[in-house]
């Protein structure tokens, strides 16, 4: 696979810092696992509904999500990250 590069939107940076540190740590070791492989079973991608909106999301752990957009094959943006309750409500 490709070397993936990730930008990150103002909102994810924003939500980011907010996170409590445990979370960023846990952050910080799923999106090395992301870089090598966006579809790792660990990371349980998925894309959300409605499908035609091209947004997905992977897992930090049970409680935390990280929303992204593929721009083409090695260009992703990180929209948003945040509790998983909230994910579906997103409208990027």
């Amino acid at each position: 696979m490709s070397t993936l590069t990730i930008h990150y939107t103002e909102e994810f940076e924003r939500r980011y810092q907010e996170l409590p540190a445990h979370i960023q740590k846990k952050a910080e070791r799923r999106e090395a696992l992301f870089r090598s492989n966006p579809f790792h079973q660990t990371l349980q991608t998925e894309k959300l509904h409605p499908k035609d909106r091209e947004v997905w999301s992977f897992r930090i752990d049970e409680n935390y999500r990280i929303l992204f957009r593929f721009k083409d094959s090695s260009t992703i943006y990180f929209l948003s990250v945040g509790p998983h309750h909230w994910i579906y409500r997103f409208r990027g």
